[in-house]
């Protein structure tokens, strides 16, 4: 009876181990110790503090470079700028220079229209004398 009595469990408040593996018991939900927790506290904000500080300084490192990616663009448009002025300044002299050379560049023009006038005077020169050429030849003849 001494073995019978070994089988049936002494408290019978426990109850009967289930193959169901969602049913959680009381032991399956111990909480940590304190001090457990205090120490997993302490390694988080830690490892918070160390994220966050990292995160930070990335973002610093950040604006870092946009403050000098825009030193380097402001100094390009000062380069940009000084080459327009010099530009604007040549634009403006070769402007002058064509002013003072127009009235000789008006005396080409016209020179070249006389001259194509000339020529075609020449032409009409040339064609008159072949004909007269011809009529000599033709009265020699007789």
């Amino acid at each position: 009876m001494a073995a019978a009595a070994e089988a049936i469990p002494a408290n019978r408040t426990e109850e009967p181990a289930r193959d169901d593996a969602a049913v959680e018991t009381a032991e399956e939900a111990k909480e940590p110790a304190e001090a457990d927790i205090n120490e997993l506290c302490r390694d988080m904000f830690s490892k918070m503090a160390t994220y966050l500080t990292g995160e930070l300084t990335a973002t610093g490192e950040d604006y870092k470079l946009l403050e000098n990616m825009n030193k380097l663009t402001s100094l390009k448009y000062l380069e940009m700028k000084d080459i327009a002025i010099n530009i604007s300044r040549n634009l403006k002299d070769l402007n002058q220079k064509y002013a003072g050379l127009q009235p000789y560049l008006d005396q080409i023009n016209l020179i070249e229209e006389q001259v194509a006038a000339l020529e075609q005077a020449a032409y009409k020169l040339d064609a008159y004398s072949k004909k007269l050429e011809a009529k000599y030849k033709k009265l020699e003849k007789r």
